[in-house]
């Protein structure tokens, strides 16, 4: 998680011709498309694991009477991201997420001019994981997608407060040397579980902007037909998801970026030196 230039393979490139001078440009934006494609596949992996948990238990409960259960769903969530940190973590820094990308671009961790790049990989790689599981299962829990349970304000401030823990673990684990890397995946896979055993029932647990677009975009097709659950109960899947949409494509934001400042204040992170793949 703490260094992408760990398990990379050595390349090598073809000497430049007499007086021209060698150019870095391929080889960095052929990094950066490696570390975006990771990024898609961490994030494909937690919305298609994420919220196909959701739909399982909704199909299971129909058939069965049973399903996965909130917690069952809340441990899955928290599995997928540990799993897909080991994986990645060494090539992209498993961010998964647009505000833990914003966070680490507002904390100096991460280049300004490569998050456009993180946060396009990240939502086509949700809305594609939304895609396949309504083409495997319909539209069954409404494919995961969030929507606020009580009043507005305090879906913002849930969501906003619980990213906030979420960025200040992960910039614990990721930036500050004087962490621990080894356990980096229990760290914030734990802190999503807790985050969505508490927030689940309030706000749908996003914390993640991607998360939440991915869904709301795949069903945005559907025909008039009402949600499953949440309070509003009127209106088209697409129309409640969209309308709400702006809380969860803020509130993380404005959590991971106070997360992040926070923890870089707190432990005086600048004095460390920066992993490699943020330099």
């Amino acid at each position: 998680m703490d260094s992408g230039a760990a398990g990379e393979p050595l390349e090598t490139t073809p000497s430049p011709p007499n007086n021209v001078p060698p150019s870095n440009a391929a080889p960095l934006r052929n990094g950066l498309i490696r570390r975006a494609c990771a990024e898609a596949v961490g994030t494909f992996a937690l919305v298609f694991a994420g919220c196909g948990a959701i739909v399982v238990d909704a199909r299971l409960g129909e058939l069965r009477g049973a399903g996965i259960t909130h917690v069952g769903v809340s441990l899955v969530f928290g599995l997928v991201i540990a799993v897909m940190v080991y994986a990645t973590g060494h090539i992209s820094g498993a961010h998964f997420n647009p505000a833990v990308t914003i966070g680490f671009a507002a904390m100096k961790r991460f280049k300004l001019r490569e998050v456009p790049v993180y946060i396009v990989a990240q939502v086509v790689a949700a809305l594609c994981a939304a895609s396949l599981l309504r083409f495997a299962f319909g539209t069954t829990a409404n494919l995961g997608a969030t929507a606020p349970q009580t009043e507005l304000a305090v879906c913002f401030l849930v969501e906003a407060v619980l990213t906030f823990f979420l960025m200040f673990v992960i910039a614990a684990v990721a930036t500050d040397a004087r962490a621990s890397s080894d356990l980096a995946g229990v760290a914030i896979g734990g802190t999503v579980m807790l985050a969505a055993l508490f927030g689940g029932p309030v706000t749908g647990g996003s914390l993640n902007p991607a998360r939440s677009l991915g869904p709301a975009l795949a069903i945005a097709a559907m025909p008039s037909e009402t949600m499953v659950s949440g309070t509003m109960a009127s209106g088209t899947v697409a129309s409640i998801a969209l309308n709400s949409l702006w809380l969860y494509l803020t509130a993380p934001v404005v959590g991971a970026v106070v997360g992040a400042l926070a923890y870089r204040v707190i432990s005086e992170v600048d004095r460390v030196k920066p992993p490699s793949w943020t330099a």
